[in-house]
Order: C-alpha cells, then structure tokens, then sequence
C-alpha cells in the first residue's frame, strides 16, 4: 500500500477550509473532515471537497450501539468518501455493524477503520481514569484485533504502535497514524508522538498532521516536507 499524508483541516467554517484549500495549486493533498468542520458544515463541505478532486478520510470515530452505528454508517456511504473510521471500544458487533452500513455485502468501498487509543492518550490516563488495566500497547494491539475480526480494513493508532499491529494483524491491515510532529514543532495535545520520517520506520501507512501543517506560516511548504520526509517524494 502507498504511503500518503493526511492533512487535518480542522478549521471552523467552510470559508477557513476552502482558503486554505486554495492555496495548494495543482496540488490536491489528502484531507481528513473530522468533527468541528463536519457539525459545523454538515455533509456539502464533504461534497465540496471531493468536486475538489481532494480523496477524504471522514473522521468522525462513531461510537454507539450497534443499530445506531449501522444506520448512520448508512448514511454516510452515500457520500463520496475514502475513509471513515469507528471507536474499536464499541465492541466487535458494532465494528460489524458498521460494515454492514458502509458496505453491504461488499468489500469494496470506502476504507473502515477503527480508533484504539487516541494519541491524547497516555498510560496513567488509560489506567487511573478509563479503568483500562495494563499496558497501553498490549490494550492497542487486543483493539486491532477485534477492528479485524469484525472485517476492517485497519486502525487509527500512534506510529509508535503501528509496527506491533503489523506484526498482529498482518502488512495489509492499515494503520493510520496522528501524533505526528516535525522535529522542531511543538507537541500541543498529544503524548505518544513522533515524526514524519520516524512514523515511516515505524511502519505507519498514512500520517495525519493538523496544525504543524495548517498553522505554518507556508502552509504548501510544510505539506511538502512532510510528504518528503514520510514518502520520500519531493516536490
């Protein structure tokens, strides 16, 4: 599977995105909509977007019972989407219900992935306040497990899990990596974080990157980094 960037257009209205869109000339860089754009914008940003000719990870990690998941699921396959993604800690039976939405009886379609830990996420957290015992790697790794046995194409993980999830559940089983940081960017929200370049030596096979990419004073050049450094392509 090719190595791409995620950008995360965390932005709060359409007008922020599509400026910032605008500055990508001929190029048209993977873009996630995750929750503050989507509730804001609701589905026409996506359509917008894919008239762009921009592929769209749909980030909006469902998490409910599983009639609920599939209805919604649903709903969402009839945008024109290339990614969507769960909460694995929803259980298998909702990851299968979520599949059964987004695809039917079919393998094709959109990739669906699940989120295991999010990157917020440390050890301490994990286990003193989500009552979750154990190692947080260990409780990742049993995540990716359920997200496959339930059909998925794959899990939103830390670069520092994404090698042990391979090793798990296989080389064509996705990991989609936030928590990435250049080396001389600040860490903002995220704990288990590291580079472009580290997250491709850690197996990762898509990166998400938000604001050391959208808040840069260049925003094309810090893109153009960042795809170097992950996939070796340059500009």
């Amino acid at each position: 599977m090719g190595k791409d960037v995620i950008v995360a257009l965390d932005f709060p209205t359409a007008a922020d995105t599509l400026a910032f869109l605008d500055k990508f000339t001929g190029r048209k860089p993977y873009v996630k909509i995750g929750m503050e754009l989507f509730y804001a914008e609701g589905p026409e940003i996506v359509r917008e977007i894919k008239n762009r000719g921009h592929k769209i990870f749909l980030d909006l990690k469902l998490h409910d019972i599983p009639n609920t998941v599939e209805k919604a699921m649903k709903s969402l396959s009839k945008l024109s989407i290339d990614m969507v993604n769960v909460h694995a800690a929803g259980t298998v039976e909702m990851m299968e219900a979520a599949k059964r939405g987004l695809k039917g009886d079919s393998e094709e379609g959109p990739l669906l992935i699940a989120v295991t830990q999010l990157t917020s996420t440390s050890q301490e957290r994990m286990n003193e306040e989500l009552l979750i015992d154990g190692k947080l790697e260990d409780v990742v790794i049993k995540y990716a497990q359920n997200a496959k046995k339930a059909g998925l194409d794959g899990v939103v993980c830390s670069p520092l899990e994404s090698g042990m999830i391979h090793d798990a559940c296989g080389d064509d089983f996705v990991t989609v990596t936030p928590g990435v940081r250049f080396a001389d960017s600040a860490k903002d929200d995220q704990v288990r974080i590291t580079t472009p370049e580290g997250a491709k030596k850690l197996g990762s096979d898509y990166i998400v990157v938000g604001r050391p990419i959208t808040k840069a004073e260049d925003p094309v050049g810090a893109y153009e980094r960042c795809l170097a450094e992950f996939t070796g392509e340059e500009k």
